[in-house]
This record gives C-alpha cells, structure tokens and sequence, in this order.
C-alpha cells in the first residue's frame, strides 16, 4: 500500500514539475535574450523535465506488470535517463553556485576572467560526464565490460561516489560562503534577486536532491542485501523527495520573481516574471517597483559573455 501511494505520488509531482519545467524552457528558448547565467538555468530545467520523464515512465512501469515483462529495455533506458538527469541536475546546479561564490568573494577578478560562451562549454561537458557516469555505474557495466565485472564495475560505483561526494562539499559549503560574504564581508554586497534565486534552489536540492543519491549508494548500494527490505521505506521517501526537487525549481522562479510585485496595477506575464527572478541587480524601488522591460532585457544582454 505505501509503494502504491508512494508510485501515484510521484507521477503526480513528476506530471507538475514537467509542466513547470517546460514553462521554464519555453520562455528561455523562445521568449527571452539568453545570457551567461540563463544558459545555467536552461539546462537545469532541461535536466529536471528528463528527471521527470524518466520517474513518471519508471513509475508507471511499477504499477503495469504488463508493460515491465514486455519492455525491459525501454525499463532499463528510462532509468539510465533517470540517473543522467539526477547527476546533471545536480553538477549544474553545482556549477551555479560555484560560479555564485566566485562572483561574490572576487567580484573584479570574475567579470575580467570570464570567457566568451563558458557556460554552454562547461553544461555541455558536465551533461556529458553525467552520461558516461550513469552508462558506466550500472545497467550497462556488466554489458560493456562482462569479462572484468567485479574490477571495473566496482572502480566506477566508487568515481561514481567520489563525485556524488564532491557535488554534495560544493552545494553544502555555497550557502554559508554566500551569507558570510554578504554579511561579513569587508565590501558589502547587496542580495539581489538572483543570489535569492540560487540560494533557494541550492538549499531545496540538500534537503530534498541530495538525500535520494545518499540512500541509493550509501545506505542500500554499499550495504548487505539483507537490509534492503528495512531500507525500502526510506528509499521511497528520498525517491519522492528527489522528484519534488525537480519540481520545486520553477515554482521557486516565479515565486521570487513575483514577489513584492503583486499589488502592481500593470499586468505581470510569466517572461517578465522569469527576467526579474534572474535579475542580478538590486532593486530600482524598494516598495515594489522595477524597471520597465526594456530595460531588464537590456540588462540581460548585458551579461552575456
């Protein structure tokens, strides 16, 4: 009964995180000026819609027994799907609040230093290091290397671990660096909505993101298999929660970039919302006001390497 509640629970939170992800793409791709940031932005909501796709198909395969004896390849791509999309998700989102700290600690040194089309450089080889991460750690290690199974399937479980590792040290050490600067910080520096943005997204990912890969590799894939069945609770419990991460990203755009401009009289669209939740200035009027849209889309382009 809870594997069943659990399972309905999760195609619902997958069907409204693809909605709200592909909401996000669409404005990015089709109605908005991209920059340097926003091209962060626009894969990670591209890794949260596969993360979506991948539980939702996942998710319905448990609950048809048909569909599952009849598609054990399609089953086992879905959660290759799956896995990339978790690993993506989580080295963007990584990447983000790296590149957030670097700006914050050497503010001059980071606009001088920054190089034209970085960031699509640096999500194309993190997407790609995600995907030879998740071929190799499972379905498809026992095909690719049958002969050496025990020596090099285990030697990627633990580069596998070892980056989860590395991922979780990076997302974990943003959020005190961040408020140390901007409070402590011999220069004072003033919090913007897009360092809101990033640190909401960053402490919804540890609370909710991280604990799934935590108990898929180090309490259930690491342990003797006799504890798999006392764990499966818990399992189901990170598995919902890492869903709700992926569909938490969007509502957390629109709610920072709506916020304090509710009682504005000029009608709010989905774009300008986006454009504002992203804005990496501060605030023009600090009773609710901002700048016309012109002028945000010039400061959009402004920021493009």
């Amino acid at each position: 009964m809870a594997t069943l509640i659990s399972v309905l629970l999760l195609v619902i939170i997958g069907l409204v995180g693809l909605a709200g992800n592909t909401v996000v793409l669409w404005l990015l791709v089709f109605r908005m000026q991209r920059n340097a940031f926003s091209v962060y932005i626009l894969n990670l909501a591209g890794a949260n819609f596969l993360f979506c796709c991948g539980q939702i198909v996942c998710s319905l395969d448990i609950l048809s027994d048909n569909f599952h004896s009849l598609s054990i390849s399609i089953h086992r791509f879905f959660i290759t799907v799956f896995t990339v999309a978790y690993f993506s998700g989580l080295s963007l989102l990584s990447a983000v609040s790296t590149e957030r700290c670097l700006s914050v600690l050497w503010p001059i040194w980071y606009c001088c230093c920054q190089l034209r089309h970085i960031s699509a450089v640096l999500c194309a080889l993190l997407r790609a290091l995600s995907l030879l991460l998740s071929i190799l750690k499972g379905n498809y290690c026992g095909l690719l290397f049958s002969s050496l199974y025990q020596v090099w399937c285990q030697g990627f479980d633990f580069i596998t671990v070892g980056w989860l590792i590395f991922l979780s040290v990076l997302l974990s050490g943003f959020i005190p660096v961040l408020i140390t600067r901007l409070l402590c910080g011999s220069q004072w520096v003033q919090l913007t909505r897009l360092y809101v943005t990033v640190l909401l997204t960053v402490l919804v990912c540890l609370l909710c993101g991280l604990p799934w890969g935590c108990v898929h590799w180090f309490l259930i894939y690491w342990i003797k298999s006799g504890l798999v069945a006392f764990l499966f609770p818990l399992y189901l419990v990170a598995l919902v929660l890492s869903c709700i991460n992926s569909c938490a990203n969007p509502i957390i755009y629109f709610f920072i970039g709506s916020f304090r401009q509710q009682w504005r009289k000029r009608r709010q669209t989905l774009k300008l919302v986006l454009q504002r939740a992203l804005r990496d200035f501060p605030e023009g009027d600090e009773h609710g006001g901002s700048l016309p849209q012109e002028t945000l889309e010039m400061s959009g382009s402004s920021l493009a390497p």
